[in-house]
């Protein structure tokens, strides 16, 4: 039997951070990259480096930050066969600032990118026949009509038994939130696992606050993983609800964070972990994901983080 295959598909660009909290990108000043990036990117190489199969649909353009890119999957051990290389296009960027309020700020060349031609045609419904997850994210929708389309081709030709996640990751540097909700809407109707992070789950469902929002997915028989950044995650389902308590990390770069706190959901869910325990075991991925800078830097190896919860003194 053949472990659950699993895709995610969307934006690769590679991030070029400022080093230093509260560097405007208005300023001169010095920046470090480039590290491989994209949020589905994070999300997949993630997956492959906890020991699933894991495969990706996007575009990279025929030049040094697309090779940076291919070099960071293929070491994770992530199937490319379904990647683009377009000459006519350049890699995808994104400028990343941090700031001590725990705030970013984000510059994207996306759209004109190699990232911004994915199209429906990059999917092929024979490669899905044996899938058994594919991860979307809002970030994805909204990077232009083509790509969303290419997206929801994807979503309609999952086997009937596949699972859909979806993390909304909304961006208003890319649309209105009202546009974003529209976008939105056919996805979070299909998806099994939904991951919102702060603020989302009220703005996408209307809601007063994120738990009722959380609470109204849940009980559409939906599994909410509410990220929470140090307050680690809080998990509903129908009419329960789980907080599961984040683990100590030392804290370098929290970007990517949340990218591999849905694939090590995704995997513990597969490999039929109960929600509790799913819960755990994401939240150890996630703490160690911060501690190093550039987004996929500190993505943990499945060895690693067990060493970590054995030693946090947590049974898997």
């Amino acid at each position: 039997m053949h472990a659950p295959r699993v895709l995610s598909m969307g934006n690769m660009l590679v991030e070029i951070m400022r080093p230093q909290l509260d560097a405007p990108l208005d300023q001169p000043g010095v920046f470090e990259g480039p590290f491989p990036s994209g949020d589905a990117v994070i999300y997949i190489g993630q997956v492959a480096r906890l020991g699933l199969p894991a495969a990706y649909i996007g575009a990279v353009g025929a030049d040094d930050f697309g090779d940076c890119l291919l070099r960071r999957l293929d070491a994770d051990g992530v199937d490319c066969s379904q990647v683009r290389v377009l000459p006519q296009h350049s890699t995808g960027v994104a400028f990343n600032a941090r700031f001590s309020d725990g705030g970013r700020r984000f510059l994207f060349h996306w759209r004109h990118a190699a990232a911004g031609q994915l199209a429906p045609d990059f999917v092929d419904p024979a490669a899905l026949a044996d899938l058994r997850w594919l991860h979307l994210s809002g970030c994805n929708l909204a990077i232009c009509e083509p790509a969303r389309a290419a997206c929801l081709r994807a979503m309609q030709c999952l086997p009937a038994d596949a699972q859909l996640s979806f993390d909304p990751n909304i961006r208003p540097e890319v649309l209105s939130v009202e546009e974003i909700r529209d976008l939105c809407q056919p996805v979070i109707e299909r998806a099994d696992l939904i991951l919102p992070s702060a603020g989302e789950a009220a703005m996408l469902t209307g809601a007063a606050d994120d738990e009722s929002g959380c609470r109204l997915w849940a009980g559409q028989g939906k599994l909410v993983a509410l990220k929470q950044g140090e307050a680690g995650c809080t998990l509903f389902l129908g009419d329960e609800f789980i907080q599961v308590p984040a683990f100590p990390a030392n804290e370098v770069d929290a970007t990517g964070a949340g990218d591999s706190f849905a694939a090590a959901l995704t995997v513990a869910l597969l490999e039929g972990m109960a929600p509790e325990q799913a819960g755990r075991f994401a939240n150890a991925v996630g703490a160690l994901a911060v501690t190093r800078i550039g987004p996929m830097e500190g993505s943990p190896t499945r060895a690693e983080v067990e060493a970590f919860m054995q030693a946090q003194e947590v049974t898997v």
